[in-house]
């Protein structure tokens, strides 16, 4: 029985999206976010945290996520965390933790027309509710 590992996570892309080919003719697109956070203090004081994470995309999400992930845009990802290992050629083991998305949005600025663009699908499923921030997908 599997057990679960999903996630959602928003955050600014930190440098454009790359995307390469894979010898069998997949494609795949590597991006990374910042995901901020303030924080409250003992003292009531406001401390800021920022956080980074590596994210995969594959097939033709990975092509509109190249064509799409310029630095600074903000995106939403749902998806599940990947834990890669393997021996250098020092002999030392190193792992590292990744998120493999299934799904992205590109969430625009608010001033903009449309605040959120899903990619790929369940467009009818969407219903947007409108904040002081930005559209809102449940």
């Amino acid at each position: 029985m599997n057990s679960i590992n999903s996630l959602v996570i928003e955050g600014n892309l930190v440098r454009d999206a790359v995307i390469k080919e894979t010898w069998n003719g997949n494609f795949v697109s590597n991006v990374s976010i910042a995901v901020n956070r303030s924080v409250k203090t003992h003292n009531g004081e406001t401390h800021k945290e920022v956080s980074f994470f590596d994210i995969e995309v594959w097939g033709d999400l990975a092509k509109i996520s190249a064509k799409k992930g310029q630095r600074g845009v903000r995106i939403r990802a749902v998806g599940r965390i990947k834990q890669n290992r393997w021996t250098g050629s020092d002999g030392k083991n190193y792992s590292r933790i990744c998120i493999i998305a299934d799904h992205i949005e590109f969430i625009k600025k608010p001033k903009e027309e449309s605040s959120i663009e899903e990619i790929p699908e369940h467009s009818s499923l969407i219903e947007e509710v409108e904040t002081k921030e930005e559209l809102i997908v449940f």
